[in-house]
C-alpha cells in the first residue's frame, strides 16, 4: 500500500479532476515544502495515476523547477509558490495589515482566551492586543515564538501560553508532533488566523501543510474563528487546506483584494466579508 503524505490524510489534493496546470503548481508547493516526494506519493494525493504524475514532473523537469530523481524528485532553487519569511512578509501591505489587526483585535474583551496563529498579519494582531490598556485576564495561546515574544510585554494583563512542538524557520512557528496535541486539550473563545488563501470555491488555504494542520485544529478548538488576510490572499489557492468558508465566521480582508475574487466570496453568502482599507478602517 502506498506511503500517504503526513498531513494531508483529511486533506486530499484532488480526485483527479483538477486542470494539469493547477495540478503541477500545487506539486511544486508540496515538493518545496517536503524536500523529496515519491512518485507514488504524488499519486494518492492528487487522485491521479503515477503514469500522469510521471508525466507532470517530465514538464516541471523540462521547466528547470525540479529535479528528478530515483522513484521521486527534489526542488530546483526557487520552486513554485516560494514561503517568505516573516521579516520579509512584514514589509508587504504592511499598513493595510495593521488596519486588518486592529480590526481583528477590536473583537477580543476582557476575560476572553483566544487561539492567535502564526504570520505576519498575526504579529500585526499580537501587537494591538498589547497596545489595549483596557485588556486584562486574557489568556493568549499561540504556536508562534515571534508573537509570544512581543505579548509578553503585556504581562500579566495577558496571560501567554505557547503550544510546543516542532520549530519550523521562516514563520518561526511551532507545528506537530505535540503543537496539535496541546489544542486538543483546550477550547478557546476566539481564534485569529491568517492564511495563504482565501476562496470562495476552496475556502481558507495554506502553502505550509504542516502549518495548515496547526490552523485546522485551532479552528476546531474554538467557539469563534475569525481569519485575517491582506488583499493578496483573495482568490488565491494553496495546497493545506484549512476549511470551507462555512466554517469562518468572519474573514477581516485587505480592501486591496480583487474585486472579482471579493464578489466571489461575498456570494458564498456563508461568512461575513469585511474588506479593511488601509485608510479608513472596515467598508
Amino acid at each position: 500500500m502506498p506511503k500517504r503524505i503526513p498531513g494531508s490524510l483529511d486533506q486530499r489534493i484532488g480526485a483527479g479532476d483538477l486542470p494539469g496546470e493547477i495540478r503541477r503548481q500545487r506539486m511544486l508547493v508540496l515538493l518545496a515544502d517536503r524536500g523529496f516526494v515519491r512518485v507514488n506519493e504524488l499519486s494518492e494525493a492528487f487522485g491521479v495515476s503515477e503514469v500522469t504524475v510521471r508525466g507532470d514532473l517530465a514538464q516541471l523537469e523540462a521547466a528547470q523547477n525540479i529535479r528528478r530523481v530515483r522513484g521521486g524528485a527534489v526542488p530546483r532553487g526557487s520552486v513554485g509558490f516560494r514561503e517568505h519569511p516573516m521579516e520579509e512578509s512584514l514589509r508587504n501591505s504592511a499598513e493595510e495589515k495593521r488596519e486588518i489587526a486592529r480590526a481583528a483585535a477590536a473583537t477580543v474583551g476582557p476575560g476572553m482566551s483566544v487561539l492567535l496563529d502564526v504570520g505576519s498579519t498575526c504579529l500585526a494582531v499580537a501587537l494591538e492586543l498589547v497596545a489595549r490598556d483596557d485588556l486584562y485576564d486574557v489568556t493568549v495561546m499561540t504556536n508562534g515564538l515571534t508573537i509570544a515574544l512581543e505579548l509578553e510585554h503585556a504581562i500579566p494583563r495577558l496571560q501567554v501560553i505557547v503550544t510546543g512542538g516542532t520549530l519550523r524557520p521562516l514563520q518561526h512557528s511551532l507545528v506537530a508532533p505535540f503543537a496539535t496535541e496541546v489544542l486538543q486539550r483546550v477550547h478557546a473563545d476566539l481564534a485569529i488566523l491568517g492564511c495563504n488563501g482565501v476562496d470562495a470555491v476552496t475556502g481558507v488555504t495554506n502553502i505550509n501543510l504542516p502549518e495548515a494542520e496547526l490552523k485546522r485544529a485551532m479552528l476546531q478548538a474554538s467557539d469563534r474563528t475569525v481569519v485575517v488576510a491582506d488583499g493578496s490572499k483573495a482568490g488565491q489557492v494553496h495546497l493545506g487546506r484549512v476549511g470551507a468558508l462555512q466554517e469562518f465566521d468572519t474573514v477581516y480582508l485587505g480592501a486591496s483584494a480583487d474585486a472579482d475574487a471579493v464578489q466571489r466570496l461575498r456570494a458564498k453568502g456563508t461568512v461575513d466579508i469585511e474588506l479593511i482599507d488601509a485608510a479608513r478602517g472596515g467598508t
